[in-house]
């Protein structure tokens, strides 16, 4: 029997290399021949982090309680580091999306005013990419400007907006997109209210809204507090 520690450690994401018999655990995908070590125990316990690093090793039964150690320093080690935010390829997209969200993301589009998701929504939250998921704006920062599409004063964070400009349709604009997906999201004007005068007029395409009540199962849950700061 493989000790759970080892499937706990599969399972969240670290690399499990090397089991003692492959055919008793097809669904750890990835798993390569008892020879990648060299061993020559059974049973024995293998954990490598996502990185390819040897965290823990152990020949023959017993230490369970030493697994559980090194899984647990895994586990640690994820909850602290950064998420990475990644723009899926092509063929997923076009899977994922909707015809609108792709043609607004992909090809700079515009979808049209008062006929979409958010540009009247009220509910707390934050908006993310529908992309990538990084978080862009927060329903704190949001206001009614009459034009049918969502708008907010500033970014939620600023990190993960970039802007370039914009001369397409005869005009002079400044085109805003997600820092690390590349998404187009709408553009930002200076006709905005107090206290940043700007305007995100954001395409609603382009987000996806996440309530406060599922911020922390979603894995935003530090911003909860920004929200229970203003109750």
């Amino acid at each position: 029997m493989l000790p759970y520690s080892l499937l706990i450690a599969a399972t969240m994401g670290a690399t499990v290399p090397s089991l003692p018999d492959i055919g008793q655990f097809p669904g750890l995908a990835g798993a390569t021949g008892w020879k990648a070590f060299d061993n020559q125990y059974w049973p024995a316990v293998y954990i490598v982090d996502a990185n390819g690093r040897m965290r823990y090793s152990h020949a023959g039964e017993g230490d369970y309680d030493g697994q559980d150690r090194a899984v647990a320093a895994l586990l640690v080690e994820a909850s602290t580091q950064p998420p990475v935010y990644k723009k899926p390829s092509d063929a997923d997209l076009k899977k994922r999306l909707t015809p609108i969200q792709y043609e607004v993301t992909q090809h700079a589009e515009t979808e049209r005013p008062f006929d979409n998701p958010y540009w009247n929504n009220h509910e707390a939250g934050i908006y993310v990419d529908i992309v990538s998921g990084e978080p862009l704006f927060s329903s704190l920062d949001k206001f009614e400007s009459g034009t049918g599409w969502p708008s907010f004063t500033k970014p939620l964070e600023p990190a993960n907006i970039k802007t370039k400009s914009d001369r397409s349709l005869m005009m002079d604009r400044t085109e805003v997109r997600s820092a690390h997906a590349n998404s187009h999201l709408g553009h930002v004007f200076d006709d905005g209210p107090a206290p940043t005068g700007l305007r995100y007029c954001m395409n609603s395409a382009a987000l996806r809204f996440v309530p406060v009540d599922s911020l922390q199962a979603q894995g935003y849950g530090q911003y909860l507090g920004q929200f229970q700061k203003k109750n």
